[in-house]
């Protein structure tokens, strides 16, 4: 065995920058290519838009202007400015910054100093510029080493921040920015500082009623069972109802920043709606009962928040202040009275919310039974095992956040392809659930089916989705079928699967489409795998003799040699984007109903779209996230 040295030589000191390039996921979570609103260029505007919302939030400033285009990205507020001394140390000092003093920034959203110069290091280009009092001072950076540095310039320009900054293509492999994502993170901000106006790319972001902005654009032309309860306190507001769907649809935040994972606050929400549902209603109704189907925003402000990970996506807090009441208290006290006196002034609204939880505590008797033997005929055939080859992850339940964010499942038709993406895979993150023939056309069926059904009830066992989503196993879910007509078929049901049941696992980024090479182009110098006919066209171009040009017709016939790079870093993911104002009922009737005239034109319409692309290959588009939406 080979002597592994110890010495006063294996002993570096990095510089922040070098630090930040060597362990990014330290910083920004994941890298990814800007397919999931995780990923790491999302993060790198939010660091740079939360020092913005910060100066909004201490009262200066009630305009930001984003811009984000091929050149990079552009952030201005109208704040006080960074102090003219101290714009370059701000953004390449590490741990620099004015939010260590919590009586400047009491309840600010970054704490430690890193966001910007974690934006620095990570960037080809990164610029900042400071305006105060008819004085700038800026300084331009690559990779994070100040390139140039102006002395005290006189300006007639407002006061504020400008940040400019365009991500390392060689750190942040062939991303690109999905404007969906951008935008809900924009909103986002708009309905928790109401009164802001964000500018972006020819569009404006501005909520006047915070919350309940938010939860009427969430609901859309979707039905609730009774209008919006908007209830608000010191640091502290509530936006709620119940729907029609299945599961809960909770959005969460700490001052300011959304909070994807949740955490103690949105432990404390749920646990003390609880409580107060059964105190006034007098009845010891079940806890999932009262929370299926409700649909809630919860927004709180806390001193010296503490989070799970740099990320800031799950609050680990456990008190509202160093030295003040556990949060779990105070969000009980808060809606032991708020949402007690509003069911009290408003009995038309109590009335529709009890009927709701009856009919759910109706639903979930009517199934047990049905769920029970399901269950003891799965454990008796230890289908579970045969079904989901697991990733090692989840065997140890161990590891830094970027690990768990990389954590995959890929849903697969037949054992040739699930073979060939098990031999493939990266074992640490990335697991295989393997489906047997075509599943069901589940629009309009109950969630009984979930559990009669073999293929349905694995699924959501594999997934570990069967009682909350909160406990969602892997952070992709990929629909991996062959590119044929029985591949898209099989797709199209397992969407309809996933927008009936769980359709909360769309809305928050979690399913995706895997897109596989369609042509192998090669000679005996190269290979080029491409994935639509102007890909292939280009390869041609490239090669010197006649090019040798496989089509591929199945995941099955791509060997696991060369799926291994397909789905590794250089994985192309279309996520399933799920708009805010999509009437889930509508779309699925629409699609997956009865065979109407207007659909049959549609199916028309887009084939003659289609063989024109096929013809004229030159105009072809580049792939783009795949959107449910209405017809």
């Amino acid at each position: 065995m080979t002597e592994i040295r110890y010495t006063e030589e294996e002993i570096k000191t990095l510089e922040w920058r070098e630090h930040i390039r060597l362990r990014p996921g330290m910083y920004i979570g994941k890298l990814g290519d800007g397919s999931s609103p995780e990923d790491g260029i999302y993060v790198l505007l939010k660091e740079v838009l939360d020092n913005s919302i910060d100066e909004y939030a201490m009262g200066y400033g009630r305009t930001i202007d984003v811009t984000i285009n091929d050149h990079g990205v552009t952030v201005r507020d109208y704040g006080r400015g960074i102090p003219l001394g101290k714009v370059v140390d701000v953004v390449s000092k590490i741990n620099t910054g004015a939010k260590y003093d919590s009586k400047a920034f009491k309840k600010s959203v970054g704490l430690n100093g890193v966001g910007t110069k974690a934006v620095n290091a990570l960037s080809e280009y990164f610029k900042v510029a400071a305006v105060r009092e008819g004085q700038m001072k800026w300084a331009e950076f690559q990779f994070g080493n100040l390139k140039k540095e102006s002395k005290l310039e006189p300006t007639k320009e407002e006061n504020g921040t400008l940040i400019v900054f365009k991500p390392d293509n060689g750190m942040f492999r062939h991303f690109r920015w999905v404007p969906e994502f951008v935008e809900q993170q924009l909103w986002n901000y708009a309905y928790l500082n109401s009164g802001l106006k964000i500018n972006y790319n020819g569009k404006t972001f501005y909520s006047k009623n915070g919350l309940l902005d938010l939860l009427e654009k969430k609901t859309g032309s979707e039905e609730t069972r009774y209008p919006i309860i908007h209830l608000k306190g010191e640091d502290i507001e509530i936006a709620m109802t119940h729907g029609n769907h299945y599961g809960e649809q909770n959005y969460s935040f700490v001052n300011g920043q959304n909070t994807t994972q949740g955490g103690t606050h949105l432990n404390a929400f749920r646990e003390a709606l609880v409580k107060v549902i059964r105190t006034h209603f007098k009845k010891e109704y079940d806890a999932k009962d009262i929370r299926e189907s409700i649909i809630a925003a919860v927004s709180v402000r806390v001193e010296e928040p503490v989070f799970e990970s740099q990320t800031k996506t799950r609050l680990g807090s456990e008190r509202i202040a160093p030295d003040g009441p556990a949060i779990r208290t105070w969000m009980n006290d808060f809606l032991s009275k708020a949402l007690d006196d509003f069911l009290h002034k408003n009995p038309e609204t109590t009335k529709a919310m009890e009927s709701r939880i009856k009919q759910s505590e109706r639903e979930r008797k009517e199934i047990s039974e049905v769920k029970k033997l399901a269950n003891q005929r799965a454990k008796a055939a230890n289908v579970h095992n045969k079904k989901l080859r697991d990733c090692k992850y989840h065997l140890n339940e161990k590891g830094p956040e970027e690990m768990r964010l990389a954590t995959t499942v890929f849903i697969t038709e037949g054992d040739s392809a699930s073979g060939s993406i098990t031999k493939a895979r990266d074992v640490n993150t990335q697991a295989v659930f393997s489906l047997r023939g075509k599943p069901l056309n589940c629009y309009g069926l109950t969630k009984k089916i979930v559990y009669q059904n073999e293929e349905f009830n694995l699924l959501q066992h594999a997934l570990n989705i069967e009682d909350s989503l909160d406990d969602l196993r892997y952070n992709r879910v990929v629909i991996a079928t062959d590119a044929d007509v029985d591949g898209m078929h099989i797709r199209l049901l397992m969407l309809t699967f996933f927008l009936q049941f769980f359709p909360d696992l769309v809305r928050n980024g979690h399913l995706y489409i895997l897109d596989t090479p369609l042509f192998r182009v090669r000679d005996k110098q190269q290979t080029f795998y491409c994935y639509s006919e102007t890909e292939k066209q280009e390869a041609i171009q490239k090669l010197r003799g006649k090019p040798e040009i496989t089509r591929f017709k199945g995941l099955g016939e791509i060997s696991p040699h060369e799926f291994a790079d397909f789905i590794s870093d250089n994985i192309r993911l279309d996520p399933v984007i799920l708009p805010e104002d999509t009437n889930l009922d509508h779309v699925l009737d629409y699609y997956m109903g009865k065979n109407t005239p207007e659909r049959q034109e549609f199916i028309i319409g887009n084939l003659r779209v289609e063989l024109d692309i096929i013809d004229t290959p030159e105009e072809e588009a580049q792939v783009e996230p795949v959107e449910v939406a209405e017809t």
